[in-house]
């Protein structure tokens, strides 16, 4: 993914309350799909100032790092400390968050919004908490999700209370749709399907160094067959029962039967849940981790390719996470996990 070496020697900036702080050593952060807020860690020099950071309240981070001697900075992440840290013995002050999905995450909501729209929702819920909206438009009003599976999930007054951003990616999940926060914004919308997927290779080619310091492909045998999922439901206010089935059909190994019993699912509720079930137990055959040197581009918001083993691992996948790691003695590297996309 890098053009040359360029990941030996990063350059870190870590602004704080904006304000770059002095004598950073290295950075963590941790982006993770699964509707997931990212993590950062870093950690720098304490000096003097050791009784400030201890009594310090609101401390707003930015993550940068730079590949270029004299390039500009990226933003890795920016989000507010959950946690000051000071070791006065080894003289090192740790910074801990998250980024700011923290804030829809932390926020209790009981609002129903019957007569506005997934997407509406996630504007309004980001202007409410200064984001910016990468919303597209839905055209279905949430009442009529409610009226469908209002016994399974309910958010009016007299309900168990929910958080703004389990709302959102409940609308998410209706709507196919992926949720993050990068930056101060808001992403609400479905996957880019028209972008082609970066190729990562187990071989170098000319002008590039290998895309991997060390890979492990890992194949479950238990997953490697046939998968049948099963979903029955009786639905209290209609009456009435349901059983819908997804299937994926595979040379290897015998079939697998999966049933879930989940209560008050319409049909369309039922095999909706199916073939999601059916996804994610599909997905646990191939697991591959990998690490890297550190690169911008790949996240946990759209696949890659692998190319060069030779096998059937040479498919699409689809990153669960990616723990990227920039020192000012040691580079900048990441590790990478992820698993074998269904789509």
């Amino acid at each position: 993914m890098l053009p040359s070496d360029a990941w030996r020697a990063p350059r870190l900036r870590v602004v704080v309350n904006g304000v770059p702080l002095a004598n950073t050593e290295d950075a963590t952060v941790m982006t993770s799909g699964g509707f997931t807020a990212a993590f950062f860690r870093v950690r720098a020099a304490l000096g003097a100032d050791a009784a400030l950071w201890a009594a310090s309240a609101a401390v707003a981070v930015d993550d940068q790092v730079s590949l270029t001697p004299l390039g500009g900075y990226v933003s890795l992440v920016q989000g507010n400390a959950d946690t000051v840290g000071i070791d006065p013995v080894a003289g090192s002050l740790i910074l801990e968050g998250r980024d700011y999905a923290a804030a829809l995450i932390a926020a209790r909501t009981s609002e129903t919004f019957a007569n506005r729209t997934a997407s509406e929702i996630a504007t309004l819920l980001a202007a409410r908490h200064g984001l910016a909206p990468d919303v597209q438009a839905t055209t279905t009003p949430v009442g009529r999700y409610w009226e469908l599976e209002h016994d399974s999930l309910t958010l009016d007054a007299g309900a168990r209370a929910t958080t703004e951003w389990d709302l959102l990616a409940t609308l998410a999940g209706w709507e196919g749709f992926d949720l993050w926060v990068s930056g101060s914004t808001l992403h609400f919308r479905p996957p880019d399907a028209t972008l082609p997927p970066p190729l990562l290779s187990v071989t170098p080619t000319a002008g590039r160094l290998p895309d991997f310091r060390a890979l492990r492909l890992d194949r479950a045998l238990s997953f490697a067959g046939s998968i049948i999922v099963t979903v029955k439901s009786w639905h209290s206010r209609l009456g009435a029962g349901t059983v819908q089935t997804a299937s994926l059909t595979r040379d290897a190994g015998a079939a697998q039967n999966f049933v879930f019993v989940v209560p008050n699912l319409t049909p369309e509720a039922a095999q909706r849940l199916a073939q999601q079930r059916l996804a994610e137990l599909a997905s646990h055959e191939l697991l591959l981790r990998a690490e890297m040197p550190g690169e911008l581009a790949l996240s946990p918001h759209a696949p890659f390719q692998l190319a060069g083993t030779g096998t059937l691992f040479d498919c699409l996948w689809q990153i669960e996470e990616v723990e990227r790691r920039i020192s000012v003695r040691h580079g900048f590297t990441q590790l990478l996990q992820a698993r074998a996309s269904s789509g």
